[in-house]
């Protein structure tokens, strides 16, 4: 058994980004040692058991909450936390079951992940769009400036020392949480058919959309306008169904926004700027090191809910593999690295990882010659 982890795959048309450096001892021997861990224990990279079943308990958490906050006659004071509900719900699926699917690490079988990763869909977002802005240039090009489109925000937001600072971003640290809460609005209205438009994410070429695609992504968001939007306004005056509306979304954005960004947006991670000779000296394994900063990992309820995603560095090495194996393969990650004079980042609390990001928000909406002086 041979896991598919340390090799990026990119379109050929990618390749005249940003190269890396030759294959390191650190990524040889860390594959080595996955491999080992596979082949003693038995266990299958992905086709796994619990994730069906993990698979269920989630989308019962989402059916039971809409039903519940839409179709139920409960009471008006129960109906925000099951907004709240529905919300953490919408999201659990988004990070513990189409993130797998469309990494190709929740089965051998593309079919199987094909479907699985509708999810994303399902909740009004385009999967497709989806795996070329996070599989391709975030996995590829982690936190390098003008490549990775993660960090690309828009002008209201410096997330790296590498974009233009503005005045207004003095203030990024306060409201950037609020932006953060219109995230799933603002992708299901706008993002998508913006990409779909200029014809590419970030520096990238979008793949030509097929039929099914097409059909795949307008059927996926009907489906969040009804179950958003038709069916409410049908059972409940506006004024009722608008914030309730955005309290889900809020809950979706915060979570979503907030879990990628304590992997890569804090003073931990290194930041790259696009080398001018198109090559970095590090090789593609080592980079996701220095770019990456797993958190809390020893808390086994937010390992559960988030995918596994607190375990970012090791999602990052092995995209392909399921994330019920991270907190495994992170003892490998931590005990290589440590082996050839790298360093594995991790945040041990939640609480420390969210303050990073905090103060990461707060250094970067600063001017960059307060930035270097404060430094």
């Amino acid at each position: 058994m041979t896991t598919e982890s340390m090799t990026q795959q990119v379109p050929e048309s990618a390749h005249r980004l940003v190269k890396f450096g030759r294959e390191s001892a650190f990524a040889k021997q860390l594959q080595e040692r996955a491999d080992r861990y596979f082949a003693e224990s038995g266990l299958p990279e992905r086709d796994m058991p619990a994730m069906v079943r993990k698979t269920v308990v989630i989308w019962l958490w989402f059916l039971s909450s809409w039903t519940a906050l839409v179709l139920l006659p409960t009471p008006w004071w129960l109906k925000l936390p099951l907004a709240v509900s529905l919300g953490l719900a919408i999201a659990g699926i988004g990070m513990a079951v189409m993130h797998d699917a469309n990494h190709g690490a929740y089965s051998r079988n593309p079919t199987v992940n094909r479907w699985v990763g509708y999810s994303i869909d399902a909740m009004g977002a385009s999967s497709f769009i989806w795996r070329t802005k996070h599989n391709t240039l975030h996995h590829t090009w982690t936190n390098i400036g003008g490549l990775d489109d993660d960090l690309e925000l828009g002008l209201l937001s410096r997330m790296s020392p590498h974009q233009k600072w503005l005045p207004m971003h003095r203030g990024q640290h306060i409201y950037m949480w609020l932006l953060y809460c219109l995230l799933l609005p603002k992708w299901v209205v706008f993002d998508d058919f913006y990409n779909i438009a200029i014809g590419r994410v970030g520096p990238l070429q979008l793949p030509k959309m097929t039929t099914r695609d097409w059909v795949v992504m307008l059927t996926g968001k009907a489906l969040h306008i009804t179950l958003g939007w038709v069916i409410p306004l049908l059972l409940y005056p506006w004024y009722f169904v608008v914030p309730m509306y955005f309290l889900v979304c809020a809950v979706v954005g915060v979570t979503l926004a907030t879990t990628f960004q304590l992997a890569h947006c804090v003073s931990e991670a290194e930041m790259v700027a696009m080398p001018a000779s198109g090559r970095l000296a590090d090789d593609w394994a080592s980079h996701q090191l220095k770019t990456t900063v797993d958190f809390a990992p020893r808390n086994k309820f937010l390992s559960w809910y988030m995918g596994g995603l607190n375990f970012q560095v090791v999602h990052h090495l092995f995209p392909k593999v399921c994330h019920l194996h991270y907190p495994a393969l992170a003892k490998l990650v931590e005990a290589t690295a440590r082996e050839n004079g790298l360093v594995y980042l991790v945040q041990p609390k939640l609480k420390g990882a969210l303050h990073a990001h905090y103060a990461w928000l707060k250094t970067m909406g600063r001017r960059p010659d307060a930035t270097l002086a404060a430094a």
